[in-house]
């Protein structure tokens, strides 16, 4: 990272109860995969795989608390790397990522149409109506 700090760490119970509260202040980013995603993600997180971080920074506003996941937090790290470098300075990490969210048997989205969002994922695409959940 530019300050050589990692984002700061929120507590799953954390982001659950700011989920609930519907803190429009927070967008939830998971950075894995669209073929990691579809299958399954935490409610509510848009999918921008770290390796499209840096081409799709007008999707990331840096006035939100971007909280960032994948699978074990690798992808974390360089994804959080791009958009400190980026300016971006409100960043946190979610503790456990994927692996853990799944592990404790939390909720998690699958669009209705899986094929049909996997396809608008991987060609750029992020928006809600592409990947709504039934």
């Amino acid at each position: 990272f530019a300050d050589g700090l990692a984002p700061a760490t929120l507590t799953q119970d954390a982001l659950l109860a700011r989920r609930q509260d519907h803190d429009s202040s927070l967008v939830v980013v998971d950075v894995r995969t669209p073929e990691e995603f579809v299958p399954g993600h935490v409610p509510g997180a848009i999918n921008i795989p770290h390796a499209q971080v840096a081409q799709r920074l007008a999707e990331l506003p840096k006035d939100k608390d971007l909280v960032l996941y994948c699978r074990t937090g690798r992808r974390v790290a360089i994804a959080a790397g791009e958009l400190t470098a980026k300016g971006y300075t409100r960043l946190q990490h979610l503790e456990g990522d994927m692996a853990a969210w799944l592990a404790r048997g939390l909720p998690v989205d699958v669009p209705a149409d899986a094929a049909a969002c996997q396809a608008a994922l991987a060609a750029g695409d992020a928006s809600p109506r592409t990947c709504a959940v039934p």
